[in-house]
């Protein structure tokens, strides 16, 4: 799975690539904010979801059947949070979450244990994943991008793991999510300050990729893009 030349540790069962002292810019303003509420995460969205959307499985729904999982597929998800969207995905499927927040990922853990998920979980940055290269049938990524410190090395990066002919799906949040909501909360206004940066990304994806297409779902809160790796 991993490259040979990268060195790692064993949190609490977790693979660590990265050093907090490492980390900066926006990066490490993620870190703060999902280190933080982590232990309260999971909670809080299925509130929300239920509020906005009737249930958590409709939301999370509307992009995750872009996706085709076979009992035998390596799925990747970048920024996993508390691996929230493997449940309602083929349990037959070996996962691997990655993650920058190391207190997200031990919630991760602990919720793929409950559910009987095969999982491992990665401590690295999404811009520097520590994969060989091809080695995903299926790589998605749900939410952060729009604050990475370099969204076009993270895209790069997910390209390199997946295997020839492999979709790709991207979903974010909206300037108009960051705008009504994540700015008006006390506790995200200062991670989402500037809206502009949730826009999206289509200039990034490279040229040579296939069936590129891009959408506005949960009622104009999320864009979904998603493209194919070249045989």
């Amino acid at each position: 799975m991993f490259q040979k030349s990268v060195r790692y540790q064993v949190l609490k069962g977790i693979y660590s690539f990265i050093d907090y002292q490492s980390i900066a810019g926006d990066n490490l303003k993620s870190v703060k904010l999902y280190d933080k509420i982590a232990p309260y995460y999971n909670i809080s969205q299925k509130i929300y979801f239920l509020l906005k959307f009737g249930s958590e499985r409709k939301f999370r729904m509307q992009f995750l059947n872009e996706l085709t999982i076979k009992d035998t597929d390596r799925v990747l998800e970048t920024s996993t949070g508390v691996a929230d969207n493997f449940k309602y995905l083929n349990n037959k499927a070996e996962y691997t979450g990655v993650d920058i927040s190391l207190k997200m990922l031990e919630q991760a853990r602990k919720n793929a244990k409950r559910w009987r998920i095969t999982s491992t979980f990665v401590h690295c940055e999404a811009e520097n994943l520590p994969f060989k290269d091809h080695y995903f049938d299926v790589v998605f990524h749900c939410g952060g991008l729009n604050y990475y410190n370099d969204k076009q090395k993270a895209i790069l990066e997910m390209i390199r793991v997946a295997k020839p002919g492999t979709k790709i799906v991207i979903v974010d949040e909206t300037q108009k999510l960051v705008k009504d909501n994540y700015q008006k909360n006390p506790v995200l206004k200062g991670h989402f300050a500037d809206a502009a940066k949730a826009c999206i990304p289509l200039q990034l994806i490279p040229e040579g990729m296939l069936n590129i297409k891009s959408e506005i779902i949960c009622n104009d809160t999320i864009y979904k893009i998603s493209f194919t790796t070249p045989y």
